[in-house]
């Protein structure tokens, strides 16, 4: 619970400031108001002493447990964040994980059935070589790498997934043909500006990257069917390229 309290973040303490103080708050006058009509029906009335003791033991007894109730409360909505966070990214890249991706560009499909979109598999070229010449440290490092240019080349909105070893997922909502081709050679190129030397030894990299377009509804299995398929045959016809088509 200690690690919880302090890295709490800094719109949790200001929620449980701004409640503890409006609840607090309330319970005061609240307190003021019953103390009054007792001592009306009992005396002539609130006096001093008892205005203070009405304000006051909200205040003492009150503040201090409704503080720590919202604590403890906050700490455990971190905590459930955290978790969430953990169950759905990718480790070592910080990219969604191959479930989380799937998931959500599933649900946006069934949502959204003929807005239209893309799905890119992005491929890292020749990336055995990489770990057998550098080790899986430089291949590791290698891999952060790329994730970061792939969502930098992308919009923020867009999902971007590792799907397992050295492939990652990417779905463009929105996007015909033209439009998913200009953002996957902006990911192909930016992959190829990273300046990567394991050990100070130059090492280009680069991907391949298939796709496929939609624009009325397509299930998520057949949009990775296709695209797969267009990843393999921008392999087959001499990797670092981009090959897309639309789905049927």
């Amino acid at each position: 619970m200690t690690e919880l309290h302090r890295d709490l973040p800094k719109r949790a303490w200001l929620r449980i400031y701004r409640v503890t103080g409006a609840i607090t708050l309330i319970s005061v006058a609240l307190s003021v108001v019953f103390t009054n009509m007792i001592m009306e029906i009992f005396s002539a009335g609130i006096n001093v002493q008892g205005l203070a003791v009405s304000i006051l033991m909200p205040l003492v007894l009150g503040g201090p447990m409704i503080f720590v109730l919202m604590l403890r409360q906050e700490q455990l909505r971190h905590a459930n964040g955290q978790l969430e966070h953990l169950a759905t990214t990718d480790w070592l890249t910080a990219c969604l994980n191959r479930g989380a991706f799937t998931g959500a560009v599933t649900r946006y499909l069934d949502r959204h059935p003929s807005t239209g979109g893309a799905l890119l598999i992005v491929d890292a070229d020749d990336f055995k070589g990489v770990n057998d010449r550098f080790g899986h440290d430089a291949g590791d490092a290698a891999l952060r790498l790329i994730a970061g240019a792939i969502r930098q080349a992308v919009r923020s909105s867009d999902p971007v997934g590792r799907l397992g070893g050295e492939e990652f997922g990417v779905f463009l909502a929105d996007s015909d043909v033209a439009a998913a081709d200009h953002v996957a050679e902006r990911i192909r190129r930016s992959v190829s500006a990273i300046d990567f030397a394991p050990d100070g030894m130059p090492c280009p990299l680069s991907v391949s990257i298939g796709g496929a377009t939609y624009e009325t509804r397509a299930p998520f299995g057949e949009l990775y069917r296709l695209a797969d398929r267009h990843l393999y045959e921008a392999k087959n016809t001499g990797r670092d390229r981009v090959a897309i088509m639309q789905a049927a």
